[in-house]
């Protein structure tokens, strides 16, 4: 069958086919029509197919993993750079912001390069993402160099913003990664260690939100975590370099020391005291309270 000049499955006027991002899958023609259940179902459907995705770039994102915890734990004052427009440059922002209560990572160590500035997390700025300039101004005013890891993150892998900030970030030898969903995008090209989420068309079609944005969280949450265990953030399976800034996380570093330490909760609360609230210093005290309260 010969696709119609205004079939999104044909070549657009340049002659290039449309990312898979952007194409409608026939099946869901008939979306808007859809019973409530059926409709969510076919919604769930398509989020299913980013875990898949993820599953399949597993080799890819052990690759970037040891690459940036080799740049990040050599120096001191090495930094994870995020680079992304809309959706992914939300998504990635989220994920390094998240690193600083999670692990204790420094601010001063995680640099967020957003498509339209900040103020493009609560407000949409979708032209923003056609500036190339802007993001080698980013780059260069960030000072990226070759001691820093970039993260550029874009559904269709051709956003003009975030494809020239990666460029840009080579160019200066900062370690590349790329996340894309569209296995033809110039992005993974661009990158040393490129990983491809493979999400196929949206079921609302291109609306990479749904599908291409779950991989892109999902990648992320675990290229982030499993870099921050690889530099030590992570003793037995708990987050002992977690900030306790509050009630709730006071109370889950008091039982972490406990449980960690196997002491009571008044112990290990006496510990994070004389240990300024650090909890990966309780634990230590904690645990020589212990050995010296069984030899006694």
């Amino acid at each position: 069958m010969t696709a119609s000049p205004t079939d999104p499955l044909a070549p657009n006027p340049a002659g290039n086919a449309l990312p898979e991002t952007e194409r409608a899958d026939p099946q869901f023609r008939d979306l808007e029509t859809r019973p409530l259940g059926e409709l969510l179902g076919s919604l769930l459907g398509g989020q299913e197919r980013a875990l898949l995705a993820v599953r399949d770039a597993l080799p890819q994102i052990e690759e970037a993993v040891e690459a940036i915890a080799a740049r990040l734990g050599n120096d001191r004052e090495a930094r994870l750079v995020y680079c992304g427009a809309g959706t992914s440059g939300r998504l990635a922002m989220q994920d390094g912001v998240e690193l600083g209560p999670t692990f204790n990572w420094p601010p001063e160590r995680a640099v967020f390069l957003l498509a339209g500035g900040v103020t493009s997390l609560s407000l949409a700025r979708e032209g923003a993402e056609d500036d190339t300039q802007s993001a080698r101004s980013m780059i260069a005013e960030a000072g990226v160099c070759a001691r820093d890891a970039v993260i550029g993150v874009a559904a269709s892998g051709r956003t003009p913003f975030t494809l020239s900030g990666l460029q840009a970030a080579r160019e200066r030898g900062a370690l590349t990664v790329a996340l894309a969903n569209d296995p033809a995008a110039p992005l993974l090209s661009a990158a040393e260690r490129p990983i491809l989420l493979r999400t196929g068309p949206e079921v609302l079609a291109g609306s990479t939100r749904l599908a291409a944005g779950t991989a892109q969280k999902i990648a992320l949450n675990l290229l982030s975590t499993a870099v921050m265990v690889r530099l030590g953030k992570v003793f037995r399976g708990r987050m002992v370099d977690m900030r306790p800034t509050n009630e709730k996380l006071r109370r889950r570093a008091e039982r972490m020391v406990a449980d960690v330490s196997n002491c009571d909760l008044g112990r290990a609360r006496e510990a994070l005291e004389a240990a300024d609230g650090h909890i990966r210093h309780a634990i230590l005290r904690a645990e020589a309270g212990s050995s010296m309260h069984r030899k006694s």
